[in-house]
Parts: C-alpha cells; sequence; structure tokens
C-alpha cells in the first residue's frame, strides 16, 4: 500500500496494516495473524510492533479500502462468527482511527491451532 491521503492527512504504509493486525489480534479465538511461524517467533522475543504480515491493504477508484488478512484461529471456534467479528473489529478500529470506508475485508483461514 502506498501512502494514504485523507483530507490533508497522510498516513504512511504500515500504520493501517498495524492497526488492522492490532484490532484482529483482539478478537476472542484468533491465534495469530500471517504466518504462524513469524507470529510466534515475535511473540517469543516479545515486544515490538505487531506483525503486518499477512495484511494486505488496497483502495479503490472511491478511496474505500480493501482488506485481506490471513490468520491461523484457536480450535473450538465457530469459524464463520469468528471471520464476522474480526470483520467487524477491523472496519471499526479504521474507522474510529483514520476516518476511512472499508469496502470489504477479506478472511482466511491459514490454520487451526489446538491447545493441549
Amino acid at each position: 500500500m502506498s501512502d494514504l491521503n485523507i483530507e490533508g492527512m497522510t498516513i504512511a504504509p504500515g500504520v493501517v496494516e498495524t492497526i488492522i493486525s492490532l484490532a484482529a489480534r483482539d478478537v476472542e479465538g484468533v491465534a495469530s495473524i500471517g504466518p504462524a511461524t513469524t507470529s510466534g517467533l515475535m511473540d517469543l522475543i516479545g515486544g515490538g510492533r505487531p506483525s503486518t504480515q499477512g495484511i494486505e491493504v488496497t483502495t479503490d477508484e472511491n478511496d474505500e479500502l480493501h482488506v485481506s488478512i490471513r490468520m491461523d484461529v484457536k480450535s473450538g471456534n465457530v469459524l464463520p462468527d469468528l471471520a464476522a467479528n474480526v470483520r467487524r473489529a477491523v472496519v471499526d478500529a479504521i474507522a474510529t482511527q483514520v476516518g476511512v470506508k472499508v469496502a470489504a475485508v477479506d478472511i482466511y483461514i491459514d490454520g487451526i491451532q489446538f491447545e493441549y
């Protein structure tokens, strides 16, 4: 994603992706965003920015965002409900923090993590 220009404000690449990552990770049932190996490694190291790998953001001709999120989920969740909760969290976070309309949030569930 290139710079996003909104009403005289420019948002650098990575900022919107970070907002999306934080919003999605806060949803109950989401295990990780992006490749599990990257997320797991970052969790072990701790601190720092959340990984934005696995998040793609594009804008359309109406300056609306199209978001794609790849994630692993925790076992025992109803996947359509979990995806709806992630969509809602992402749209709310972007509307609140950036003030841009989100046209679509596509969820790709790459894996299920089981707790032992």
